[in-house]
């Protein structure tokens, strides 16, 4: 008879493309295990190696098709590395060290949520909220969206929206909601500390929530349209950090 082998987890997590594993390198919050790549080298190689460390325990040489099975895409740039998890903050943040963060409702596909968190780094944010309920997780997709840059970002996961928003108050955040009937943004006078709320992709922010903070708008075209998440995201972010730094 036939013995069965034993699956064993192997604790960490995966990270492909070369910028996510870059900045990864970078940040030096996570211990790199392992690489894997093709010969020849990919030509993402030639970005990456100067950040390799010269202590790696392990690169191994595969083919295209495996990492394309690794990483269950094609969108590897021939690299993909096992790291350590990532670490979330254990509580929500505190004005005093975080002035500027932003909390995310319910946003549900990993590239909206890399490309905001990669509009976060760039506008300043020092603290990013997720929702653990009803949320897209931060997989390797959006660590790969966001350019790698939400690895120098602190996240903290809240159990639900509820509890988010709940926690924001009570630290004292300014909580602005991005809605489609709000103020103008560029009008507004904000303060700090600041908190941005943005809502899921189709629905936006949960009704419940809205009357705990203040409603802003991006002005459009049409009543009938509307960006998309991450592109209000962005704009907003930036208007908010403009404002809060005048």
């Amino acid at each position: 008879m036939k013995k069965t082998e034993k699956k064993v987890d192997r604790p960490g997590e995966m990270l492909y493309g070369a910028h996510a594993i870059i900045e990864m390198l970078k940040a030096k919050r996570r211990k790199l295990v392992s690489l894997y790549t093709t010969k020849p080298y990919p030509r993402a190689w030639i970005r990456l190696q100067p950040h390799i460390p010269k202590s790696v325990p392990n690169i191994q040489y595969v083919t295209k098709d495996v990492l394309d099975r690794m990483s269950n895409n094609a969108e590897h740039m021939g690299v993909i590395a096992w790291v350590s998890p990532f670490k979330f903050a254990s509580k929500m943040f505190t004005p005093e060290k975080y002035p500027f963060i932003l909390l995310l409702d319910s946003i549900q596909d990993v590239r909206n949520l890399g490309a905001i968190l990669r509009s976060a780094y760039c506008t300043g944010v020092t603290g990013v909220v997720l929702c653990k309920s009803l949320s897209a997780p931060l997989t390797a997709a959006a660590i790969k969206a966001s350019a790698g840059l939400s690895e120098h970002l602190d996240i903290y996961v809240a159990a639900s929206m509820s509890q988010a928003v709940l926690e924001a108050k009570k630290a004292g955040y300014n909580l602005y909601m991005a809605v489609l009937n709000g103020a103008n943004a560029s009008t507004i006078s904000y303060q700090k500390p600041a908190c941005l709320v943005i809502g899921n992709e189709a629905t936006g922010i949960q009704p419940s929530m809205r009357k705990e903070g203040t409603l802003i708008t991006l002005p459009q075209r049409t009543p009938d349209i509307s960006y998309n998440a991450s592109v209000a995201a962005g704009i907003l972010l930036y208007v908010i950090s403009q404002k809060i730094a005048e």
